[in-house]
């Protein structure tokens, strides 16, 4: 999993005309598959008389960015694949794009409809407000007692934040970090402790 990637701030919109046909584009930050049904329902509802209604989206995956897109109706290519090239070429992550097609009685062509749909998004991304998303990791370290302060030091090495720390007959402590520095520090608390102690990362 990455450590941070940028999103929007919150939802943008735009309009562009080809022709007498009429584009709308709607950006919204998703998190989830359920979250992008949601808002293409939304769009779906709101623009119940639109022709088209074409989408495109990217999450965050643990492998690498999850995409898809959506021509609805639109010949193969010309709709959602223009969506999604925007939101690559902006690398934008946990975005959805929307865009609501009117007709206006003259038929565009490929090449016409992948400039409209890609001008479309593209003029909602100029008004966006874009941020950078830093992903935080949770992991609980459980240890002997006894080799607490090499616990600490190494925690401590590699900068990972302490959240919470208790003392029984073992010890919990629970720290968040980037993902990338999981492996480094579970590896350098293994050597530490002698693998004494076990490592869980939480949610």
């Amino acid at each position: 999993m990455i450590d941070a990637y940028r999103t929007l701030a919150e939802p943008a919109s735009a309009r562009i005309r080809r022709k007498k046909s009429r584009f709308r584009a709607f950006l919204h930050p998703v998190g989830s598959p359920d979250d992008i049904d949601a808002r293409i329902a939304e769009i779906r509802k709101a623009h119940h008389d639109a022709a088209h209604h074409c989408s495109a989206y990217r999450l965050v995956g643990a492998d690498g960015p999850i995409a898809a897109s959506d021509d609805a109706g639109e010949p193969t290519g010309s709709a959602g694949p223009p969506i999604l090239r925007r939101l690559e070429e902006a690398e934008l992550l946990n975005v959805l794009g929307i865009v609501v097609r009117y007709f206006g009685g003259t038929k565009l062509g490929v090449g016409g409809l992948i400039r409209a749909y890609g001008d479309a998004t593209e003029a909602a991304l100029e008004s966006a407000r874009i941020v950078v998303h830093r992903v935080a990791v949770d992991l609980l370290i459980r240890f002997p007692p006894d080799v607490n302060s090499g616990v600490m030091a190494t925690i401590h090495r590699c900068a990972a934040e302490i959240r919470e720390v208790r003392f029984d007959d073992s010890a919990e402590v629970r720290v968040t970090l980037p993902p990338s520095g999981v492996p480094t520090l579970r590896a350098a608390i293994r050597d530490a402790t002698g693998d004494r102690a076990t490592t869980e990362v939480l949610g």
